[in-house]
């Protein structure tokens, strides 16, 4: 994993509480448009590997493992719960785990050191989770057809994560994480560039018929 970040933050980035309580209330404002009844579960995302319903169950996940990374324990990402069909009550569900898992990494010691099995950097896995709710909460709202603003509160995400994206991508390609990156225009935006860094086309939208 050598090229990935292998020091800490620079004093002059924000805290990665702020960063995900920003982040995550986005994240969690769009799980709670998804239509009741499971009439957009099936409905396609920028993601490939996930549908709606897929997406928004590895969102809970994510939250939930990388709570416990935050507090120096192990996680397990090898089974996606299906909490959708588990909880009627999911949309506030993951809105509340997003709470607990900002407290986490807002936690005295939480960017400090090394965490999970394969011993990164703190911050380096607090940058991940990052990632996946900007990221995947853009890929939930192109599939709802509703508007993202990836950072909110202007706390600074799209910044740490053009940084971190840079850092991350090579090896993330070669795992399979990351896509080859996509062609944008000369004149996009920071986050259209970003998403692009990460093999995502920034211009996707539903197949024809498939908006939820």
């Amino acid at each position: 994993m050598s090229d990935l970040p292998t020091g800490a933050a620079p004093v002059s980035e924000p805290p990665l509480g702020s960063l995900l309580d920003s982040a995550g209330r986005a994240a969690a404002a769009l799980v709670r448009a998804v239509p009741p009844g499971g009439s957009a579960g099936g409905a396609p995302t920028p993601c490939a590997e996930y549908d709606v319903r897929g997406l928004v169950n590895h969102l809970f996940q994510v939250v939930v493992e990388f709570r416990e990374l935050a507090l120096k324990r192990p996680s397990d990402f090898s089974v996606t719960p299906d909490r959708l069909g588990a909880d009627p009550e999911w949309r506030e569900g993951f809105a509340g785990a997003v709470g607990e898992l900002v407290r986490a990494w807002s936690s005295p010691g939480a960017e400090e050191g090394t965490t999970g099995a394969m011993d990164l950097p703190a911050r380096t896995v607090g940058c991940m989770v990052l990632l996946d709710l900007a990221v995947h909460g853009w890929d939930l709202a192109r599939a709802l057809g509703v508007p993202y603003d990836p950072d909110p509160d202007g706390a600074g995400v799209v910044g740490v994560l053009e940084r971190a994206v840079v850092e991350m991508a090579p090896t993330a390609r070669a795992m399979g994480m990351f896509g080859e990156p996509v062609a944008v225009a000369a004149g996009a935006d920071r986050w259209a560039r970003l998403l692009a860094l990460t093999g995502r086309d920034p211009g996707w939208e539903p197949p024809d018929g498939d908006d939820a």
